[in-house]
């Protein structure tokens, strides 16, 4: 596993695999769907938070448990309310306008979805382009505001760190729980 962490082409091939596998799952859960995808911005259809908070819920456990095994290493970023800020009202606009976020838009375009495929793409590389142009200026201005460095929910919470995920875990399931008995 050493030679992975090491290999910048085994790691990009690992993470294209990988981007596959998550878009070929969000497709086959129904949330490239653009009526879904406006059911959830409508608070109707409650199909890509289901997804998603499962995603989370298998995400955290088992990366963790690959790096409890040793066999990855996590890599924590550094955080910032302003980079937050910045970082959901560009998602929020994007989402707002097609009906798609980031992940959503490849799978509808790989699908040959002609919004995703005229605008969602498009839109992707225009917003990447001017955040990169912007970048610099932003991070004088607003994204290094609120600098919480490199902290994790363990450590913000002074838990140990499987006890902190048994109790995301716990909120996360109880939310799926009462979504399928109330929606």
């Amino acid at each position: 596993m050493n030679d992975v962490k090491q290999n910048k082409a085994a790691q990009l091939v690992l993470g294209t695999a990988f981007g596959f596998v998550f878009g070929f799952l969000l497709q086959r859960g129904g949330v490239t769907e653009y009526d879904i995808l406006i059911g959830q911005l409508l608070l109707t259809d409650f199909t890509v938070l289901k997804v998603m908070l499962s995603a989370v819920a298998v995400g955290m456990a088992g990366v963790n448990l690959l790096a409890h095994l040793g066999l990855v290493e996590l890599q924590i970023k550094r955080g910032s309310w302003g980079a937050s800020l910045i970082g959901g009202l560009i998602f929020g606009v994007g989402f707002g306008l097609l009906g798609y976020c980031p992940g959503t838009v490849s799978g509808a375009a790989a699908k040959g979805y002609i919004d995703a495929l005229l605008a969602g793409i498009p839109g992707l590389l225009v917003g990447a382009a001017i955040f990169a142009w912007a970048f610099p200026r932003l991070t004088e201005v607003i994204l290094n505001k609120g600098d919480f460095g490199k902290l994790t929910f363990d450590q913000l919470l002074k838990l140990n760190r499987w006890v902190t995920i048994a109790i995301f875990e716990a909120m996360i399931i109880t939310v799926l729980v009462l979504l399928e008995i109330y929606t």
